[in-house]
């Protein structure tokens, strides 16, 4: 039996223990057994409360947190926050929601700290409903004011995919601190929302708020999305000014949109300057040079990663086959994903096959690209059916491309680029009426063909330009400036590429068509507004056409302009005459 006297001390013993700087989870399972040895219970409140705040801290298994909490009798607020922070904080939020239903049960009144952990599991868990329930019940409790509460709720929405809901209790908030900032920020950038999140900073500017690593993390990326590489050169200053070049997230983020922006040496340069590289670093780059047609070097990278005995992710090797695809080495392609599984012990994801199905129809093996698909040992999705679709319209295989039609019919009817794909086929064939009964039915259907756009960055704007855009301030100046190009590529033996146009209209109409594509009139707005000699970038939300890849290998001769296009699926660095893509994309 144990002194009643004696217990106090250990438990004070017990807790000065686990409040030590050098507590591990071993450590702390040691004092455990200490205080049951001894007598001071977990049903203590004060020792559990203790022993729970130290495990979640550890993030240690939430098993065992359980375990204990359903040891401590009345369990105070404290207790049931540290409960709701920990599994917030786990792999597995859910539990979270279930115990603050729990204390509510047990009326346990919730306090400031309560609605915080809350918010960040149903963020996590992209519950807007729930979502929407607690913060009418924050705003019922009278913690609607407080601002690490409003940011919980901000942030919630935000990672919901709610940005207006987010910006709207952004704009009603009396007080701001950098968190609101850069929850509503992040917010813009997770939905697809770029221009909105670089307005956004303009305003956290003005309003004198410093950004740190998080802030820069969601500009970069807004940057890399919308191709503001000039932007993203004076965050990066900025980054320098301030101390953050060694914020791994941010240089990260720095060298993603080096590489998604084309400018593969600064996202290398990056690289080689990091004081510590992660993972995702190596894959990062490697993901880059591959997307820029940079295979050789993406696997040279690889190669280099193993040397210094990194495991690779998941993620790394769907940039190492995605190089092995865009440059034809079919057979490294077949060797790496064997060695992904055999190796690394990587099980290939949707992903993994997909880059496997591309490389086969890339390369023109559409025959066994679609023998593939037969015997994945995972369904096929949309996206791989796509990509042989993809692969037959280049390789000219209707049959083919009409059963991955078939299929694409079945698992996303409404796709409009899959009526596109195959339009083109029977276009480049001449069949039109086939191209008319594809027109009739998206019409009948609904079906919008996704309009294409071209961005490009000039001062402190990005401009779009959309199919015979006549909305800039300059169309008039862009439209000479086009017919001016035409001609010249006509010296250079320039033919339009008309065989995908999808109508049966003259031969002359056809071409017209073609001078007016995005990425045409993005390129002569550059021509007319830059200095010669100056690179050009556009960003395309399509894949590049035949008649304009053809056409910007010629302008970057005629011109002397480095021009780099990116598409929906990889970069096309355009110089004297040539492009990286080696016309194989």
């Amino acid at each position: 039996m144990h002194s009643d006297l004696h217990i106090p001390s250990v438990l004070k013993k017990c807790i000065a223990l686990l409040h030590s700087s050098a507590t591990s989870i071993h450590k702390l399972k040691q004092i455990h057994a200490f205080s049951i040895k001894h007598g001071a219970h977990i049903c203590n409140p004060d020792m559990g409360k203790h022993l729970l705040f130290t495990l979640v801290s550890l993030s240690a298994p939430m098993s065992y947190a359980h375990r204990i909490f359903n040891q401590i009798h009345n369990p105070n607020i404290f207790t049931w926050n540290t409960m709701i922070r920990g599994y917030a904080e786990s792999q597995n939020p859910k539990p979270a929601i279930d115990e603050h239903r729990k204390m509510r049960v047990f009326a346990v009144e919730p306090d400031t700290h309560t609605y915080p952990f809350l918010l960040k599991a149903i963020a996590k868990l992209m519950d807007v409903r729930e979502g929407e329930m607690v913060h009418s019940v924050v705003v019922k409790n009278g913690f609607g004011s407080l601002v690490f509460v409003q940011n919980g709720v901000v942030h919630m929405y935000a990672a919901c995919g709610r940005a207006e809901s987010a910006h709207k209790l952004f704009e009603e908030m009396s007080e701001r601190n950098l968190v609101t900032w850069n929850s509503v920020i992040n917010g813009f950038v997770l939905n697809g929302r770029p221009n909105e999140t670089l307005t956004l900073f303009r305003d956290m500017v003005d309003d004198g708020v410093e950004p740190d690593g998080f802030t820069l993390v969601s500009l970069l990326t807004a940057c890399a999305e919308l191709g503001a590489l000039v932007l993203g050169k004076r965050l990066h200053s900025y980054m320098f000014k301030v101390g953050l070049v060694d914020n791994l997230h941010a240089a990260n983020a720095l060298l993603d949109l080096y590489a998604k922006t084309g400018n593969i040496m600064e996202a290398q340069k990056v690289f080689n300057e990091m004081e510590e590289e992660s993972v995702v670093s190596w894959t990062a780059l490697i993901v880059g040079l591959a997307m820029n047609g940079y295979g050789i070097e993406a696997i040279n990278l690889f190669k280099e990663l193993e040397r210094k005995q990194l495991k690779p992710s998941e993620i790394t090797f769907v940039g190492v086959l995605y190089a092995c695809s865009h440059c034809g080495m079919v057979d490294e392609g077949f060797t790496y994903f064997k060695r992904m599984k055999e190796e690394f012990g990587i099980e290939p994801r949707i992903e993994h096959h997909g880059c496997m199905v591309d490389l086969l129809g890339r390369s023109g093996r559409v025959k066994q690209a679609y023998e593939y698909i037969i015997d994945m040992p995972i369904k096929p999705n949309a996206v791989i059916w796509r990509t042989l679709l993809g692969a037959c319209t280049i390789y000219k295989d209707t049959d083919l491309a009409e059963f991955a039609r078939a299929q694409l019919l079945q698992l996303e009817p409404n796709h409009s680029g899959d009526y596109v794909l195959l339009s083109n086929l029977y276009a480049s064939e001449r069949r039109w009426s086939d191209v008319s009964k594809v027109r009739k039915t998206m019409l009948q259907q609904g079906i919008q063909k996704s309009p294409g756009h071209s961005l490009v960055e000039l001062g402190n704007r990005v401009y779009q330009f959309t199919m015979g855009d006549m909305s800039n301030i300059q169309s008039e100046d862009i439209y000479v400036k086009l017919i001016e190009i035409t001609k010249l590529l006509r010296l250079e033996g320039y033919v339009p590429h008309v065989a995908n146009v999808l109508a049966d209209i003259e031969e002359e109409e056809k071409e017209t068509a073609l001078s007016y594509h995005s990425e045409k009139i993005a390129i002569a707005f550059m021509l007319i507004n830059t200095p010669h000699g100056t690179p050009i970038r556009v960003v395309k939300n399509l894949r590049v056409c035949a008649d304009c890849h053809l056409a910007i290998k010629l302008i970057s001769k005629v011109y002397k302009r480095e021009i780099v296009v990116r598409d929906r699926s990889r970069f096309h660095h355009f110089k004297d005459g040539s492009c990286t893509c080696n016309d194989y994309w």
